[in-house]
């Protein structure tokens, strides 16, 4: 419906990479011409994918205060995570943009050995940029982006590897393959593939983490327990506070390591509970 009219556009479909996959291919070479349907079902179904979209910004930006510990209280509410949602992907477009212009950019001014050369590394340079750029809009404002840089500088060139991996299967596994292992061919696979997407997403949060807080080195077996070990621990408990009023702290007898126990919160060079009374006992008469 929406290609009505505009015959260039629907050849840019029948020609695009859409075309390579099996079924897929094929209904579009064979319908694309014929599509037609509702304005209402249109509106219906941009809704629900804007809907769903959203869900999944929402759940990433828990995954950032989940790994950075940023305790419940200061985390930002329903409508600051809305608006970092819709962020998210004007920042992606503008990435699939300038990806884009990228790769027309290699086309164009390189040939030959450069061309093969330079088109990864101008692809993991706008992906690591891009990376860059999420990480700070779902990453809560209390950690600096300069801490998110050394994960982003791990995953950018991870991500052109994935790329490049999908765009090979595509081109020599499932381009001719029949419609039934098609299907099923590129379904595991792109499930697969947003799987390992998510993995390395992961992974390089948790190395910013590690890196900006130099949790190292961590003991295998407990007791004892290490500087960062208590440090980690600590986080963790931390991040259940829940109301303004509310201070966890947390001690660790003689015996679960070489620390005090006491570790603060990154920047305020204060206590648990902000005043240095940190497991004091009420007075008893």
């Amino acid at each position: 419906m929406a290609l009505h009219g505009h015959p260039q556009a629907r050849q840019a479909v029948v020609n695009s990479a859409l075309a390579d996959f099996p079924i897929i291919g094929g209904q579009l070479r064979q319908n694309v011409h014929s599509v037609q349907g509702s304005g209402l079902a249109l509106v219906v179904a941009v809704l629900g994918l804007l809907y769903g979209t959203l869900g999944i910004a929402q759940v990433l930006q828990h995954a950032m205060a989940e790994i950075w510990n940023v305790p419940g209280v200061v985390r930002p509410g329903y409508f600051p995570r809305l608006a970092r949602s819709l962020l998210l992907f004007t920042v992606l477009a503008l990435g699939l943009l300038l990806a884009t212009w990228a790769a027309t950019l290699v086309a164009v001014a390189l040939t030959g050995p450069a061309a093969q050369v330079g088109g990864p590394v101008l692809s993991a340079l706008v992906n690591t940029a891009l990376c860059l750029a999420c990480f700070r809009v779902l990453t809560p404002t209390s950690v600096p982006t300069r801490a998110l840089l050394h994960g982003c500088l791990l995953a950018g060139p991870l991500f052109t590897v994935l790329q490049a991996f999908g765009a090979l299967l595509v081109a020599h596994q499932l381009r001719h393959a029949t419609a039934v292992y098609g299907f099923f061919a590129t379904v595991i696979g792109l499930l697969s593939w947003l799987y390992l997407n998510a993995q390395i997403t992961v992974y390089a949060a948790e190395a910013n983490v590690v890196l900006h807080r130099r949790l190292w080195p961590r003991s295998i077996l407990q007791p004892p327990l290490t500087g960062p070990d208590q440090e980690v621990l600590s986080s963790i408990a931390r991040q259940e506070e829940r109301r303004p009023e509310e201070r966890v702290s947390v001690d660790f007898g003689e015996g679960g390591g070489s620390g005090d126990g006491e570790e603060s919160r990154d920047g305020d060079g204060k206590g648990e509970d902000g005043d240095g009374d940190a497991g004091r006992a009420p007075p008893s008469g």
